[in-house]
């Protein structure tokens, strides 16, 4: 697909099509990485990267925990030592909660 490059202040751009956006699902302020190879620009859309904490935040409170699936006797070496979770003292609102505290903490 053949563009042109305008200028933007001190800058240049690349306009996108409307085809290409779509079909990539990119939107106003998606980040992107800008890398040259062998001559060629090359954009690429990043993917966010979730942190614990950020998945921890979504949960909402309240949330249940899933039930339990049973897979059958433990062999070899995915046999985990028990925890606070696996023996039940430590819930996802625990959790949720804890991670409020540490987010208000940071924010002051």
């Amino acid at each position: 697909m053949k563009v042109k490059i305008a200028k933007w202040g001190n800058s240049l751009a690349v306009r996108l099509p409307k085809a290409v956006v779509e079909e990539v699902g990119l939107k106003p302020d998606t980040e992107v990485d800008v890398t040259v190879q062998q001559g060629e620009v090359r954009v690429k859309r990043l993917r966010p990267r979730y942190t614990l904490e950020d998945m921890i935040a979504a949960i909402k409170p309240g949330t249940k925990a899933p039930p339990s699936v049973e897979w059958g006797p433990d062999r070899g070496s995915e046999i985990l030592p028990e925890d606070e979770y696996s023996r039940g003292e430590i819930t996802p609102e625990n959790i949720h909660e804890h991670a409020a505290r540490r987010r208000r903490h940071r924010l002051g």
